[in-house]
């Protein structure tokens, strides 16, 4: 698939709100060990910012806002599904997870591109997969 006719390059980045800011940047801090890039506390927003790099380049803009309403998980709702993201070694994640308390669901085989994934719940239950590299 070629797509030097596209509009946009690739993703820059992600933004996710969180209601658990500590909770949120501890999960994709710690536990999935992004670097932090910045993060700022926007006092006329009440509301913290913290940018997270990817390795490929790419970030993840976790924002905390007071009472912000849940996210429709189920049923599925219109809009962005959830936040997939690549990995080498699925067994190992999985187990780096559970161990941290992450709640994960079974490696599967997508039976289109052949290779493997799973979903765990990240903050706020936002569905997170990890798929093979």
């Amino acid at each position: 698939m070629h797509a030097h006719n596209a509009l946009a390059a690739g993703i820059h980045h992600v933004a996710i709100i969180t209601a658990d800011y500590p909770q949120a940047r501890d999960f994709y801090h710690r536990i999935l060990g992004l670097p932090i890039v910045s993060e700022v506390w926007r006092a006329e927003r009440s509301s913290w910012k913290l940018n997270l790099a990817l390795p490929d380049g790419c970030q993840l803009e976790l924002f905390s806002f007071p009472a912000p309403p849940a996210r429709v998980s189920r049923p599925e709702a219109c809009g962005l599904r959830h936040l997939a993201l690549r990995a080498s070694n699925l067994v190992q994640v999985r187990q780096t997870l559970i161990q941290q308390g992450v709640p994960c669901e079974d490696i599967r085989l997508d039976e289109i591109t052949d290779r493997q994934f799973f979903f765990c719940q990240g903050p706020d239950e936002l569905p997170i997969e990890f798929y093979a590299d």
